[in-house]
């Protein structure tokens, strides 16, 4: 059999598998120790300090599927929901969060009204996962 023929639905199994976990990404966590019973389709951010089956794959998102880890390494520009806390994390030489900026204090003259839409501005993004809702 030619080089490459041999076995190619795991080839496109592998594939379909990273599809399904990095088209959409979404989280159920960060943590350095895989979960004791994952569910298929589960994917967690692996933290800076892995262990057991994640040792070796710090900072890449783990996705749990055909009872397995598979693993990806993030790029630049990647974005993942972290179900959790309901934010949008984004990949830029490392997983980072967006804070939510200050509301505007002090000045000479206060305007209630800009003040009033910078505040609806600011809840808007944390409803929309770019900030973090604040409880």
């Amino acid at each position: 059999m030619p080089t490459g023929q041999a076995q190619k639905e795991f080839f496109v199994n592998e594939a379909l598998s990273r599809i399904d976990a990095l088209l959409h990404p979404a989280i159920a966590g960060t943590a350095n120790v895989p979960p004791a019973t994952p569910l298929a389709g589960e994917c967690w951010l692996v933290g800076a300090a892995p262990s057991g089956a994640w040792a070796g794959y710090a900072g890449a998102i783990a996705c749990f599927t055909a009872g397995s880890w598979l693993f990806t390494a993030p790029r630049d520009g990647m974005r993942v929901l972290d179900l959790p806390s309901g934010q949008v994390l984004f990949h830029r030489g490392g997983w980072q969060a967006v804070s939510a900026p200050a509301s505007p204090t002090g000045g000479g003259v206060v305007d209630t009204q800009a003040r009033a839409a910078i505040a609806a501005l600011i809840a808007a993004l944390s409803d929309a996962g770019v900030f973090p809702n604040e409880a």
